[in-house]
């Protein structure tokens, strides 16, 4: 399953339809929330309610989280029956994604996987024609490195718990790996500055934001003009940009902007950052292209009350100190 990650959630989306209604999302919702509690089929049903509420459409990420559902619940046909819409009719380009997602391995001994995979991979040479292929390996490369320490550090946060030993030192491991990509991607910028999909892909690009995003304060504070700069150059997009000026601003003693940073105590609790002006926070984050604050932290089990938020905000304002 694509996992709405922290600094992906917003990132990844490919749409295939011009409007979300709120029947659409109100099952979204309810299918995240099945699968979250393993009932794998009602999850799929779920999804097939919501395309059905958009009369037959939906989002590209939404169908493929529908097949990762069905497979997990061993209905084949109509994993494949999802894939294969996304594969033909959205020119779905997630190669890496697809064969490496763990959701999917039910699938690998039907005849129909490998025409699928090469499907999906034909569209990515396709869209990655005139591209730096080199480039575009490398960042692949880097770009796992980066989310599947953190994938299965979201796995073990559940099992183990957010204190745990287990945690401690997969976090241990990511950060070393993090210090890696960093080296890498910096020699990128060095040499070519700051790529964007015109050079290296959606991707690419994306990897690129990703490792600047979980860098040490300095070297974000270093690459945030440069990256407000490929903003302007259509270069990164404005919503990854609201999501390290929300980690800088904070790392300075500041409040955040857009809403975008998520805290945890060591009981597992969470909350919303100190925020800047919550009372506008949609209709700047709306400006960047970022959804409204309460779908967004919904992934976290939070509710977003503004009132209720600017009462806590001098306590959250102490824990975070």
């Amino acid at each position: 399953m694509k996992k709405i990650l922290l600094i992906l959630l917003v990132l990844l989306r490919v749409s295939a339809v011009t409007a979300q209604t709120d029947e659409y999302r109100a099952f979204i919702k309810q299918a995240q929330d099945f699968y979250d509690k393993k009932e794998y089929t009602q999850a799929g049903e779920a999804y097939s309610k919501a395309f059905v509420s958009l009369g037959g459409k939906g989002y590209t990420d939404d169908r493929y989280n529908a097949a990762c559902a069905w497979s997990l619940a061993g209905n084949k046909d109509s994993a494949f029956s999802q894939l294969e819409r996304i594969a033909t009719k959205a020119n779905f380009t997630d190669y890496t994604q697809l064969t490496k997602d763990a959701d999917l391995t039910n699938l690998y001994n039907d005849k129909r996987w490998d025409a699928l995979c090469t499907l999906v991979k034909k569209n990515k040479d396709k869209a990655e024609e005139f591209l730096n292929k080199e480039l575009i390996a490398t960042l692949d490369t880097i770009f796992a490195n980066d989310q599947d320490g953190r994938n299965e550090a979201e796995r073990i946060e559940k099992q183990y718990g957010n204190n745990s030993p287990e945690l401690k030192k997969l976090w241990q491991t990511i950060n070393r790996n993090d210090s890696i990509d960093l080296v890498k991607v910096e020699r990128i910028i060095d040499k070519y500055g700051w790529v964007g999909p015109d050079v290296v892909g959606g991707r690419g690009s994306q990897t690129i934001f990703l490792v600047i995003q979980h860098a040490d304060i300095k070297t974000q504070e270093h690459y945030l003009p440069m990256m407000r700069e490929a903003v302007k150059n259509k270069k990164a997009s404005a919503s990854s940009l609201a999501l390290l000026e929300d980690r800088v601003a904070l790392r300075e003693g500041k409040k955040q902007i857009y809403g975008s940073q998520i805290r945890s105590g060591p009981g597992g609790e969470k909350w919303v950052s100190p925020l800047e002006d919550p009372d506008n926070v949609d209709k700047r984050r709306a400006e960047v292209g970022l959804g409204p604050l309460a779908e967004y932290i919904q992934y976290w089990g939070l509710k977003w009350d503004v009132e209720a938020y600017k009462k806590q905000l001098p306590e959250i304002e102490k824990k975070e100190k």
